[in-house]
């Protein structure tokens, strides 16, 4: 998967270019198509079958046929259901359990690690680098919308102050929807585009929950001596994942629009590595649970009493594996779909600005007929998570844009 991840999509030409790059672009597609070959050719026929038989199936079955044990194959299906409103019996969803472990930490598969001070110093070591180069950053400004020559050639953006950003090239990384939706005039768009970009699936099942405590759990299943830091700290905990059954019936309760009863959690400790995150003796825990739709049936995520509620629904969940973690709770921090939509401008609280469904990869994202990067509006790229080869900490989607800005501003320098 590593050639594709890498690869902007061979996505067909929109304008009618000089003859030379319009053959310069059907030798590039004959390239990639041809390494394509190469690399099904290199698998043979079993092992591409056996590829296809993983990316189509749903995670379920394909858990039943290489495990035995329930706690097993929950644990790893849990990887399956991140930022998604799909149940592991969906087809499909083997492919969203693939994009979770395939990923490689220093050279190794499937290895997940800790960053330092936590996940804003890869943004901040970005920033460094970007400055060192001369890159000017603006933070907390929020863009409004495009600033466009009559002829819908891009020429900067307006700030919610009222100030003017000149630039002959942008390049967006907020969801699509938001793009399109929000900022770019809509005359620049046609219907057929606009429809699909309106009702692309944003949806998600993803509560963030940032709990400090004043102790380490202490789990009923490991012996270990109090406030001593185990091996259990410092690995994924799955809690509420006894079985897939028990995934799939979490998943019901949202899609009959109710939070989970029983939530399936990611749970880290990540003080437990870094001591740069929490004070000595304390520790910061971090939840991800699912599943929780964006407007519940049953309440609304804007009462707090609500918001309490399914805090302590999880808390008290994580009881019964760690007795006493809900009295060492000194605070914590929530964000809800909505939440996560209005404070970091993800459509729908959609982690990944978009479904990691198979009807939404490669080159149908974020739609089909533009998933290379460009956009119907001249000087307006897409560089985010909505776009190939999806989300996750990996950058692909930047790099494999950049590639194509750079690309064009040789061709067409302005």
């Amino acid at each position: 998967m590593d050639f594709l991840l890498d690869s902007r999509p061979p996505e067909a030409l929109h304008n009618i270019p000089p003859f030379s790059d319009r053959v310069k672009d059907k030798l590039d597609k004959s390239v990639f198509w041809a390494r394509c070959l190469r690399h099904v050719l290199s698998l043979g026929q079993d092992d591409m079958v056996a590829l296809m038989d993983l990316l189509f199936s749903p995670t379920s079955k394909v858990l039943n046929r290489w495990f035995e044990t329930d706690v097993l194959k929950a644990a790893i299906a849990a990887d399956a259901t991140v930022g998604s409103m799909a149940s592991i019996n969906s087809v499909g969803s083997g492919y969203v359990l693939l994009h979770h472990v395939m990923g490689q930490t220093d050279g190794e598969r499937n290895v997940w690690s800790h960053v330092e001070g936590g996940m804003g110093s890869v943004s901040l070591a970005i920033s460094r680098a970007a400055r060192e180069l001369g890159v000017h950053i603006l933070t907390n400004a929020e863009v409004t919308q495009l600033l466009m020559r009559n002829d819908g050639v891009v020429t900067g953006v307006l700030l919610a102050d009222g100030t003017k950003v000149g630039a002959s090239v942008v390049l967006s990384n907020a969801t699509p929807y938001k793009t399109f939706m929000d900022l770019v005039p809509r005359e620049l768009l046609s219907d057929d585009f606009v429809r699909s970009i309106e009702f692309s699936d944003y949806s998600s099942g993803t509560t963030k929950i940032n709990v400090a405590i004043d102790r380490l759990p202490h789990f009923s299943s490991y012996s270990s001596k109090k406030d001593e830091v185990g091996p259990h700290h410092t690995a994924t905990i799955r809690i509420g994942c006894e079985s897939m059954e028990c995934i799939a019936a979490a998943c019901q309760d949202a899609c009959n629009g109710v939070p989970s009863r029983r939530p399936i959690m990611e749970m880290t400790i990540p003080s437990t590595l870094d001591e740069t995150m929490s004070p000595p003796g304390k520790h910061v825990v971090g939840l991800f649970t699912q599943y929780t739709p964006y407007k519940p049936t049953d309440g609304s995520w804007e009462d707090p009493r609500y918001r309490e509620l399914y805090a302590e629904r999880c808390f008290s969940l994580i009881d019964e594996y760690a007795p006493g973690f809900r009295s060492s709770v000194i605070g914590y921090d929530m964000l809800t779909p909505p939440d996560l939509e209005r404070e970091i401008g993800l459509t729908g609280g959609n982690i990944f600005h978009g479904a990691m469904g198979l009807d939404t990869l490669f080159l149908l994202r974020p739609i089909k007929g533009w998933s290379g990067y460009r956009t119907p509006v001249r000087g307006l790229y897409m560089c985010g998570s909505g776009c190939h080869p999806g989300g996750g900490v990996m950058g692909a989607p930047g790099r494999n844009a950049a590639h194509v800005v750079l690309e064009d501003m040789k061709k067409h320098p302005r």
